[in-house]
């Protein structure tokens, strides 16, 4: 059986002067990355550099919109609407469209950040307005999601193409939703536990909840965080460690139809 599967990593989530992550060697290692859009993270000099380092190191574009919450870093709780959602997604979707554009290459997915994700995942409202969005604005757009999630079947219901994202640094509930980043059990933080467990999402469709259950789960992207403090080490060994399994590393656009 052939197993193949996207490597992805949030980046250009600095502002300004100050950077977070390690872009530049961590777009080395990757095949798509989710690029800060800048309500959460980044600004428009750091996307226009992050989108010319993708094309360089032949990496595939997505945008990373998150909500209006530049002080919280994107992860505290909003209340907003169907609509909201729409407008907040296209809206920063847009202006790195614009840059992609600029730079001669296309998007080519779109994932939300932190608790802009965790909630459309799960919220039918929100679900139902990124959904409304990507089809108003580019239905080739790869919706990148968590893996099993409520907007995964929905979008997937509504014809969109659909990449289910998993998490090689990050604990699983028992629903398969993420362990709050302040629970014990959130981080994966020791290699040699992350890439078995990686591996085992992607050859047997299983991963290990924190409370000790097996729970399906479907691969098409993993994302290794790059604010992680072992993010290069992560990502060099999950790479490694995938090839040597046999497990091909490509974007997602090469085999979501």
């Amino acid at each position: 059986m052939e197993f193949y599967v996207d490597l992805n990593s949030d980046i250009g989530e600095g502002y300004g002067s100050y950077k977070l992550g390690m872009d530049d060697e961590i777009i080395k290692y990757v095949s798509s990355i989710n690029l800060a859009c800048g309500w959460h993270a980044g600004d428009p000099m750091i996307m226009d550099k992050t989108v010319k380092l993708a094309i360089e190191n032949g990496v595939k574009v997505g945008a990373h919109p998150g909500y209006p919450d530049l002080l919280g870093f994107g992860r505290r709780a909003m209340t907003i609407t169907r609509e909201e959602a729409k407008n907040y997604m296209l809206y920063q979707t847009g202006a790195l469209m614009a840059f992609a554009k600029a730079n001669g290459t296309k998007l080519q997915h779109m994932k939300l950040h932190g608790g802009f994700y965790n909630k459309a995942c799960v919220d039918p409202d929100l679900a139902a307005g990124i959904i409304d969005g990507i089809e108003a604005l580019d239905k080739d757009i790869i919706l990148m999601v968590l893996s099993g999630s409520y907007i995964a079947k929905e979008a997937k219901k509504r014809g969109l193409r659909v990449s289910e994202e998993v998490f090689a640094d990050r604990g699983y509930n028992p629903d398969g939703t993420l362990v709050n980043r302040s629970q014990p059990g959130a981080f994966v933080k020791d290699i040699k536990d992350a890439l078995p467990r990686v591996i085992r999402m992607i050859k047997e469709g299983k991963v290990t909840a924190v409370d000790g259950t097996d729970i399906d789960i479907k691969a098409d992207s993993i994302c290794v965080h790059g604010d992680n403090p072992k993010a290069m080490e992560f990502v060099q060994q999950i790479r490694a460690g995938l090839i040597e399994a046999g497990i091909e590393i490509k974007p997602v656009d090469e085999f979501i139809k």
